[in-house]
């Protein structure tokens, strides 16, 4: 049961105990091949996805 006081760095710190490495590098791979595919497709949908996503990151990207 999550708490209400439950912050950033206390899920941060969950995640180092409970994830294993293979868990935390699938994770990373996945990230990077929809990153990887969003970005050299072209397509006006999937470019608008990672626009936005880029701008819900807090990326600023123009």
């Amino acid at each position: 049961m999550a708490a209400t006081n439950d912050s950033i760095h206390r899920r941060i710190e969950r995640a180092r105990i409970e994830l294993t490495p293979a868990q935390v590098a699938a994770g990373l791979a996945v990230i990077a091949a929809l990153g990887f595919t969003l970005l050299f497709v072209q397509e006006p949908t999937a470019h608008d996805a990672l626009h936005n996503f880029r701008h819900a990151a807090g990326i600023t990207c123009h």
